[in-house]
């Protein structure tokens, strides 16, 4: 085992896996060529993978139960990870020269919850396809696509609530303070944003730096999802990012959610898609626990403000008293197919 792999590292990368094995050997071809020094790989795999190019002493392979969801790999990968920062790039994402170093300056900040790389064009690495997402007060998720130029990247408009699940950096400890990692009640589709609302709780910042880069898994043919499960993550999305905001606003914003997903899911779709949302509904209980989570993230950064404060007055009480981990170098390392 590597030097690297027996010391603590700052950064981890997790590479979540639930099946596709030939994505995951792209993924770690980019991220082996261009890793930093300080960091350590963990694949945390939802299906079997035999590691034909023995590479065990460079990544820590873990291995998910079988049918694992994204989310439920991910969250194993965090899970195993023992860097300050983690940063998820699932399987079929590909790494470029220097895409953490930026990300990693900016987590010298302890304000700085969540790093957001640009995502670009598998075609041109020059056209940004994706740059985070954001949290809709009626309980939507909006990817936030390409700007018009890079100028608008830093317009309020574009500023992202967070990353994506498949590619973002995130502050291990926030993660941890969270809950267990990402939460599944929301889907795969879902479990981003469900995040981002947690990490905006503790008011720590989210920064979009255009100096990092990922390259977006080529695109397939996905079958959409069920609308009954649409309508159930949409609607436990809602009731669960709740806390701390206007009542009457955010009801009044579902009620035009609730239309437009209606619209967007088509005729066949709007008795399933409802069914799902009001079987959410029923389920109120359970987001309790959520609220008190958000609720104590809140009165966490009451207090870390109340404490700076304090500790920038000055008393002025009586006289003042006059004032008498190395890294080491790592080659970058290719594939290589054991004999």
């Amino acid at each position: 085992m590597s030097d690297t792999m027996l010391k603590q590292p700052k950064l981890s990368i997790v590479i979540p896996t639930p099946t596709d094995t030939a994505a995951l050997e792209e993924t770690l071809v980019s991220v082996l060529e261009n890793r930093p020094d300080d960091c350590e790989i963990i694949v945390a795999l939802g299906c079997p993978y035999g590691d034909p190019w023995n590479i065990r002493d460079e990544v820590r392979f873990v291995q998910a139960p079988a049918g694992s969801t994204l989310v439920g790999c991910v969250n194993l990968g965090v899970a195993s990870s023992v860097g300050d920062v983690v940063h998820i790039l699932a399987a079929g994402w590909r790494a470029t020269e220097g895409w953490t170093t930026g990300p990693l300056e900016h987590f010298q900040s302890s304000q700085t919850g969540a790093v957001v790389p640009l995502v670009v064009s598998a075609n041109d690495h020059d056209s940004v396809v994706a740059t985070g997402i954001r949290y809709g007060r009626g309980g939507r998720r909006v990817a936030l696509q390409s700007p018009p130029s890079m100028a608008a990247l830093s317009a309020a408009s574009s500023t992202p609530h967070g990353p994506t699940l498949e590619a973002g950096f995130w502050r291990a400890n926030l993660l941890s303070q969270a809950g267990p990692g990402f939460s599944k009640a929301c889907g795969d589709g879902n479990a981003d944003v469900d995040m981002a609302v947690a990490v905006a709780s503790g008011r720590k910042k989210v920064v979009l730096d255009s100096t990092s880069r990922v390259v977006a898994r080529t695109p397939k043919p996905e079958p959409r999802e069920p609308a009954f499960q649409e309508g159930l993550h949409s609607e436990r999305l809602f009731w669960r990012s709740l806390a701390g905001s206007s009542l009457l606003v955010s009801l009044v914003l579902h009620a035009v959610e609730i239309v437009r997903h209606t619209f967007a899911v088509g005729l066949l779709g709007t008795l399933p898609m409802l069914a799902g949302r009001f079987t959410a509904l029923m389920q109120f209980g359970s987001y309790l626990p959520r609220y008190r989570q958000l609720h104590a993230l809140r009165q966490q950064r009451a207090t870390t403000a109340e404490d700076a404060d304090h500790g920038s007055t000055i008393r002025m009480d009586g006289p003042h008293a006059t004032a008498g981990r190395p890294r080491q170098q790592q080659p970058s390392v290719g594939l290589r197919r054991s004999a």
